[in-house]
């Protein structure tokens, strides 16, 4: 029976010493082709106090051609607008990217964390080195949901043009936003079982904004008027938060994105410790996204490493990087980067199938 297969290859990042910007951790980046053909990850450096920075590295490859290292090349972002600071500090959080095909340059989704909570900021770029901030993305409501000043920290953008709830093509990102009382820390104990999942509340949406093709830019700062709903909490290993993980990427499958789920160790006698993220495949439809082709049943990534299982926070596999492997002729190979633990990165290598399996 055809099947996902996913092999960890390694840790590719970690804190570096004496390096005072990663002092608490480097994790959950993103991941992009340059125009020069490189890898390049964006990694959210965290220094003391949470306080935490974008920065640049080059990913080096073995004779393999597998991920084995990575040289650093500077900051991308750090904390400078007024969304991104507040009195305890700051922060420019877990970044998306992708080379956005109709504005012919790239996107970064990032979390801004500023006064009000974390909130989804978007970036653009020619070079990858150099970063333009496009400000906060704006949401009209849909129906009796308000998404406008809602914590969010789990977004990315679709690389080209899809189709919204009318037909029109346009930008598209992936967020799950985290309403009052549906965080995992919320809901898990008592408060987690026996539960309906509120379909509104607990889900991944699709949101979609016009933009100025002429301009090559988002229109108004990226507002985005109008929703789908993709894909709300359903097994176990996801029963108590579901979001948004890897970009789309489009495969011979459909558009797949590797996203994480939360559930409860109960068995687990620290409660600090019970929470566990872990990850899973979503293959949605090419001509209409929000069409769910295949979910998994079950995680193909749990914190089952050391350096997985103890860190800044324990039990973490976090998904947010995706490389295809295009470059050495090998298009249904995946190098996925995740966060470890909230303290380092790793790297797996992730085969798809030629068919897709029964979920």
């Amino acid at each position: 029976m055809a099947e996902f297969k996913l092999e960890r290859l390694r840790t590719i990042m970690q804190p570096e010493p004496g390096n005072e910007m990663e002092a608490e951790g480097v994790l959950n980046p993103a991941a992009v082709r340059g125009k020069d053909g490189h890898l390049y990850l964006f990694p959210r450096m965290v220094a003391k106090g949470n306080y935490s920075r974008i920065g640049i590295a080059r990913v080096k490859f073995n004779d393999a051609g597998d991920p084995v290292d990575v040289e650093r090349l500077g900051i991308a972002l750090e904390p400078e607008a007024d969304y991104e600071k507040h009195n305890a500090g700051g922060g420019c959080e877990d970044p998306r990217v992708v080379y956005a095909e109709p504005l012919q340059h790239y996107v970064m989704n990032y979390v801004a964390f500023g006064p009000k909570g974390p909130r989804i900021a978007i970036a653009r770029s020619n070079d990858l080195i150099h970063w333009e901030r496009v400000g906060l993305a704006r949401f009209s409501p849909y129906e009796h949901i308000k998404f406008e000043g809602i914590d969010n920290k789990d977004s990315a953008a679709f690389p080209c043009l899809i189709p919204n709830p009318d037909g029109e093509m346009q930008m598209g990102i992936i967020h799950r936003p985290i309403f009052p009382g549906t965080s995992p820390e919320e809901l898990r104990g008592d408060n987690g079982k026996g539960r309906n999942v509120d379909i509104h509340r607990e889900s991944i949406w699709v949101s979609y904004c016009p933009f100025d093709l002429s301009m090559h830019k988002p229109a108004k700062n990226a507002h985005f008027t109008s929703h789908r709903l993709l894909a709300a909490p359903q097994a176990d290993w996801e029963q108590l938060k579901i979001g948004c993980g890897t970009p789309p990427v489009k495969t011979p499958l459909g558009w797949m994105i590797i996203y994480h789920g939360v559930h409860e160790n109960e068995h687990n006698d620290d409660k600090k410790k019970r929470l566990v993220y872990s990850a899973g495949i979503m293959i949605m439809s090419e001509n209409d996204p929000c069409e769910i082709l295949y979910r998994s049943a079950k995680p193909i990534m749990s914190p089952e490493r050391e350096d997985e299982q103890v860190g800044t926070v324990a039990n973490v596999v976090f998904p947010t990087g995706i490389d295809q492997r295009n470059d050495i002729g090998q298009p249904n190979r995946f190098d996925i980067y995740y966060g470890m633990a909230d303290d380092r990165i790793g790297v797996a290598r992730l085969n798809i199938p030629e068919m897709l399996p029964k979920a």
